[in-house]
């Protein structure tokens, strides 16, 4: 029976980030994982894979619609669709493998299978139990499905399906106007597919700030994605080729059938705790299946932790590598630190969208004043040179002190922009000193700066 300091059980991004910095602090650390590859949904099948698509879509886009103003002439390229997903195959390979090489250097070992803990203290994995002093379950989240809806990851498929259909389809239907199902739709739109994405609210990505979603859904049927508002998804029919979504109307009770070649499911995911055995530990959960944490990621059970997607929060890998980070320097016996207000979130569509912070309706909500600084990325001459000009940064500021709220950005680059405000935010900063810092000129963070102007006397290229 092997003996280790601490035990994470997933290897996702909370997980192999927490092993890591374990090892750093100069526990004895070993992480649990039973796919043939770590890394976790994120690197396997999920932020990484999808990336590539989206990237080497984006790729067809501009040779199709941009590149002859350019002065590029010639054929567009064909899609070779086996070859894009070698390239995607050998993208994934370069990460996880990047991961093993990085557990390898912290000399942490990698017990291969799936683990449960029998007891406070023991992780069995396979025939094998170990101890460990502290063990850290990180073991994500799988995609949530709908009643009368049956995945089979080739007619009616999850994320997971999505990354490697036989072919391209001629029309994809969309369950979930999120993240991952505008991201995939991007991506098959991309390549020829006729998209359609049905919606049980009345607003594509929940959550977000609504001058944001508005803007966002324009600029996604502008590209050709049709959108199909407060819609109940009832039930998809399917044979081998083919499926018929049956959906009913919210605003007059209709019943509908859309027919398809392929139906994305991506009405969210639910964490993954199946075959831990916490119920036998009597780990507490929260009302949706989440793992119930102190402050400091501990559960109920002393000695055992929880982190990433299996607790309440955001379902984001940079979230769970925080958490990863804070729990490992937690039992190391120094302060782990997440600031929860300051994890920003992007869509990783063309353009792209990145937000942080509060938005204009929780303010309200919490009654707070607040001033609005936006300025539009028509106005910015690197964004336009480039074909990038719709979208908009928007930073949202306290009335009285003008320390930075949150912000929310579409447009070119938007999921690197945030993080100028994201570090802004972390430092306490106002808008004021965001609007006082010197930007490169022709960049794109220059928008970001005027929007930050436009919290006070005003933009100036508006």
């Amino acid at each position: 029976m092997a003996s280790y300091d601490v035990i994470i059980i997933g290897s996702g991004p909370g997980g192999y980030v927490c092993a890591i910095r374990c090892a750093q602090r100069g526990l004895k650390t070993a992480i649990v994982e039973g796919r043939e590859t770590l890394g976790g949904t994120c690197l396997n099948v999920g932020c990484i894979p999808s990336k590539a698509l989206l990237h080497a879509s984006h790729m067809l886009h501009e040779a199709e619609h941009n590149f002859a103003t350019m002065g590029l002439k010639g054929k567009s390229p064909s899609v070779d669709w086996k070859q894009m997903l070698t390239y995607k195959e050998d993208t994934i390979g370069q990460n996880t493998k990047g991961v093993e090489f990085l557990m390898k250097k912290n000399k942490i070992d990698w017990l291969k299978g799936w683990g449960s803990i029998p007891e406070v203290g023991r992780v069995k994995v396979g025939d094998e139990v170990h101890e460990a002093k502290s063990i850290i379950i990180a073991s994500g989240s799988e995609p949530a499905s709908l009643p009368g809806v049956e995945v089979d990851e080739k007619v009616v498929v999850t994320s997971t399906g999505a990354l490697e259909l036989g072919k391209i389809p001629k029309k994809l239907v969309v369950i979930g106007a999120g993240v991952i199902g505008l991201e995939l739709g991007s991506v098959y739109k991309r390549l020829g597919a006729e998209v359609e994405v049905i919606e049980f609210l009345d607003a594509i990505t929940p959550g977000m700030d609504a001058e944001v979603q508005r803007q966002f859904q324009k600029i996604l049927v502008k590209q050709g994605i049709s959108f199909t508002m407060g819609a109940a998804v009832q039930k998809v029919e399917t044979t081998k080729t083919k499926a018929k979504v049956h959906y009913k109307l919210r605003k007059d009770d209709s019943d509908q059938v859309v027919d398809a070649d392929v139906v994305l499911v991506a009405t969210g995911r639910k964490p993954y705790v199946e075959g831990l055995g916490l119920e036998a530990l009597g780990i507490k959960m929260t009302k949706r299946g989440q793992i119930a944490v102190d402050d400091h990621w501990q559960t109920n059970v002393p000695g055992i932790y929880a982190i990433g997607d299996v607790i309440e929060g955001p379902m984001l890998a940079h979230k769970a590598e925080d958490e990863g980070m804070a729990a490992a320097d937690q039992i190391a016996g120094h302060h782990g630190h997440v600031n929860y207000g300051v994890i920003p979130g992007v869509i990783y569509t063309h353009p792209e969208v990145g937000n942080v912070g509060e938005t204009e309706e929780t303010l309200k909500e919490q009654g707070r004043k607040y001033t609005v600084g936006k300025f539009s990325f028509m106005g910015n001459g690197r964004a336009k040179a480039n074909f990038a000009g719709d979208g908009f940064v928007k930073i949202l500021a306290d009335a009285e002190t003008d320390r930075i709220l949150g912000a929310h950005i579409i447009g070119p680059a938007a999921g690197d922009l945030i993080h100028e405000i994201c570090v802004a935010m972390e430092f306490g900063a106002s808008a004021e000193d965001l609007a006082l810092t010197c930007h490169a000129h022709p960049t794109y963070s220059e928008a970001v700066r005027e929007a930050a102007l436009a919290c006070a006397l005003g933009a100036i290229h508006a």
